[in-house]
């Protein structure tokens, strides 16, 4: 079998190190072709020197010339972020693998789908933004989608084999993040140390934030809908703490099927890049000879408000999702920089939700330009 050969972009955040790691793990597997990073260019630039790709992307071009004498192979240096579709297309690459933070991995989404590649996705906005977009290209085009996220992986791993039409419910795992346990008052006044303090996984900045707000979970429904083709109506969200279960699919028969793990997104990683096969993986085992707890609760929607929001984003339709995304990405930013308080994310989302009108054809074009509008009205708002 041919070296798989790999883009992967965002290659110096949690997902894309992580992938670099499995392909350590497995060298005669994986060739990488190129590497990308927004700003972090003393690890692009080691990654680089490690892996020899033929190219490489520092988004941030100020950071170019600093890239450019740290790197010591004769990889092909780029700048800018209108680069990454000449990476995401290239024509040496076969899978591109987006771990991309936001918007920024939309376009690179589509045009590498266009282009025949098969996508392992990290990158859930692209599918919140334009998921009907990209379902239509995924039946018009050759290029394959593969979900990278431990929630969807673990769904993929459980449909394998069954037929669509017998899916009667998904059911979506949640850890709860680090305010499970406070009541409503108690979030009232939590700090950013105390949202960036994730129980069970080490994320990036700001999915740490969404996975503290629940965000991230509804994402991930928007997520599931157009990745499985299945109503918002049929994928249900439990708080899960221990995060062994990281995905249920329930039949029309009655019988459940469920992927389960310990916390490691090496796991959707491999599976994404070798899908439907597999291949060996150091990692951590669960041991079944010892007693496990596994339990399970409802979503409390009022302590959870951007849930709630997210869900009735997908079920309105259109551009609501695209309002959504952009208005949460800034009021997260606005957060991680002090700005505004945990409680004030929601409010900003729901705002800009109610004041962006939905009377907008869904193109890329429209897209792109109301995560503009909306970012730029999520910036304003007090």
């Amino acid at each position: 079998m041919n070296k798989q050969k790999l883009a992967i972009l965002g290659s110096t955040g949690s997902i894309g190190t992580q992938v670099l790691e499995v392909v350590r793990q497995h060298p005669d597997k994986f060739e990488i072709v190129a590497l990308t990073a927004n700003g972090n260019w003393k690890l692009l630039a080691d990654q680089i020197n490690e892996f020899t790709p033929e190219l490489g992307l520092i988004c941030n071009e100020a950071h170019y010339s600093d890239l450019k004498q740290a790197v010591s192979t004769n990889t092909d240096l780029l700048s800018g972020i209108h680069n990454l579709v000449e990476i995401a297309t290239h024509e040496n690459c076969d899978t591109v693998l987006n771990s991309l933070v936001g918007f920024a991995g939309f376009v690179p989404t589509i045009e590498a789908l266009k282009a025949g590649k098969k996508v392992a996705l990290a990158n859930k906005e692209s599918l919140v933004v334009g998921g009907q977009i990209i379902r239509n290209i995924l039946d018009e085009y050759s290029g394959t989608l593969v979900p990278v996220d431990s929630e969807h992986s673990a769904m993929l791993q459980s449909i394998v084999g069954e037929k669509h039409e017998n899916i009667e419910k998904i059911i979506i795992t949640a850890s709860g993040g680090p305010f499970r346990d406070l009541n409503k008052e108690q979030m009232q006044n939590v700090t950013l140390v105390q949202a960036l303090d994730h129980p069970n996984w080490d994320m990036g900045a700001k999915i740490t934030v969404d996975s503290a707000t629940m965000m991230n979970k509804g994402l991930e429904i928007i997520e599931a809908k157009w990745l499985f083709d299945i109503p918002v109506s049929k994928i249900e969200p439990v708080i899960h703490p221990q995060s062994i279960i990281h995905s249920i699919v329930t039949f029309t028969d009655g019988s459940s099927k469920a992927q389960l793990g310990p916390p490691d997104m090496k796991v959707p990683i491999i599976y994404a890049l070798t899908y439907p096969d597999r291949l060996k993986l150091e990692t951590p085992r669960m041991d079944w000879t010892q007693a496990q707890e596994l339990t399970f609760s409802p979503v409390d929607y009022g302590k959870f408000p951007c849930l709630k929001l997210a869900i009735e984003s997908i079920e309105k339709g259109g551009v609501a999702p695209t309002v959504l995304n952009a208005a949460n990405e800034v009021a997260v930013k606005r957060f991680l920089d002090k700005e505004i308080k945990y409680i004030d994310i929601p409010k900003i989302v729901e705002e800009c939700l109610e004041k962006i009108g939905s009377g907008y054809e869904v193109n890329i074009d429209s897209l792109i330009e109301i995560n503009k509008e909306t970012r730029d009205l999520a910036a304003q708002i007090k």
